[in-house]
């Protein structure tokens, strides 16, 4: 089943359906759904019309994925969902469109490290944080008083409803600049969509989502740009203010910090389990949930005490993110596994293998750079690479401020920074 299966037609619902590819074992349904989307691009030759085909499928059966388009000259059925919302219909979900869900879409970090690192380094006076410690964003001193930051972020969809996709992605887009200490403005929508395919009322939900995050941010979307795009994409460009002596990077931590996470993580195992219909309903809404959570209150709470420094864990996992801040200030860090809030059900999924694309790049790229207890067992060693969408703040305290962050934040300490090899990671049970 390596290799694509063409002109195998079978009833399905009582219509016919045509098995395009079929790919094992299941972990490489990704790379699968990235050939079909090639083939709805038009590369290949497949004797349909995939352009004409409206849906595709996925089905486990034996821990093979068979990926399957519906009946040529058909559209995704939108049917009016709770509340006035735009549903896809039951046999259509946008996550078979993506070949990744959300964050876990990222290009690998030490992928995109190699390229980034032959690219010049902007050299002004005024910018004030760049690329060079792979930051959350970008700060530009405009005056003494104010600075500009800004950032960007949009995925591929990491659940099926619309509305909750532009939740997500704006949610998720808005955390960058609250790890910087920043005030978010305004901001821009960036849309990949094919309206052809999945029709007009449902990019409206998806940015209807966005808006109302957006709303509850105070935010105020100015505008945007769209291409069309059969694998649909949507996120937010960001800008923000913030005063250049009030700027909390990530390269500010100190050895005997203490640290602080403010969501639970597991987030892309659950909604690798949900692409393959395995997740648990609860587990699926409670994902949900946190993912729509903006970081503001968690941002303030920190702010209102004191971070020595802060980022967000998203696509590249905790271990990702708390080894670009402990590279970047110069300290190795010390986590306790058994510390760190999991999403309900997320240990077992992974014990199960829903272990998304982005998190095993993830466990790649911070192996070298992590000593693992033995007694550390893989579910927890998975969970700390996962792939989280719209997670939470990374925050380190200085010592004496840690028990005034712990009750600002709701939350004890998963571990401590030290002085010691740069980037170096020890996790304990």
């Amino acid at each position: 089943m390596a290799e694509a299966l063409r002109g195998i037609l079978q009833r399905r619902h009582g219509g016919q359906a045509l098995l395009v590819r079929g790919v094992e074992p299941a972990p490489l349904g990704e790379r699968g759904r990235e050939h079909l989307l090639e083939l709805r691009r038009g590369g290949g030759h497949p004797p349909f019309d995939l352009p004409e085909a409206a849906r595709v499928a996925e089905r486990l059966e034996r821990g093979a994925e068979l990926l399957v388009c519906e009946p040529l000259g058909h559209r995704p059925k939108v049917t009016g969902g709770d509340n006035g919302r735009v549903a896809l219909g039951a046999s259509t979900r946008l996550t078979d469109l993506s070949h990744g869900a959300g964050c876990a879409c990222k290009i690998g970090p030490g992928e995109l490290r190699e390229v980034l690192a032959g690219l010049p380094r902007p050299a002004h006076p005024d910018l004030l944080v760049g690329a060079e410690t792979y930051d959350d964003a970008g700060v530009f001193r405009i005056s003494d008083d104010l600075a500009l930051v800004q950032t960007v972020d949009f995925f591929t969809p990491i659940v099926d409803e619309p509305r909750d996709f532009g939740r997500i992605a704006a949610a998720n887009a808005l955390s960058d600049l609250y790890a910087m200490g920043a005030r978010p403005l305004t901001a821009l929508n960036l849309v990949a969509f094919s309206l052809e395919s999945l029709g007009g009322d449902v990019l409206a939900e998806i940015l209807a989502g966005g808006a109302e995050i957006a709303a509850q941010a105070g935010v105020t979307i100015v505008g945007g740009h769209s291409i069309d795009d059969p694998e649909p994409k949507y996120g937010l460009a960001v800008t923000g203010t913030v005063h250049p002596e009030q700027v909390v990077r990530n390269s500010t931590a100190r050895p005997g910090d203490v640290l602080f996470l403010t969501k639970p993580v597991g987030g892309g195992a659950v909604t690798t389990a949900a692409k393959r219909r395995t997740a648990p309903a609860d587990a699926i809404r409670e994902c949900t949930d946190v993912m729509t959570t903006l970081n503001a209150e968690a941002a303030a709470a920190a702010l209102a005490v004191g971070p020595s420094a802060m980022t967000d864990v998203t696509g590249f996992g905790l271990l990702g993110h708390l080894h670009e801040l402990s590279l970047a200030s110069g300290v190795e860090a010390r986590v306790s596994a058994s510390a760190v809030p999991a999403l309900g059900g997320a240990l077992d999924l992974l014990a199960a293998g829903a272990v998304a694309g982005g998190s095993r790049r993830n466990r790649e790229w911070v192996e070298p750079h992590t000593e693992w207890d033995a007694a550390v067992p893989e579910p927890m060693r998975a969970l700390l690479c996962d792939a989280m969408t719209s997670g939470g703040l990374l925050v380190a305290a200085r010592p004496d401020r840690a028990g005034a962050m712990a009750e600002a934040l709701g939350g004890g300490p998963i571990g401590a920074l030290a002085a010691g090899e740069s980037g170096r990671i020890a996790v304990a049970p």
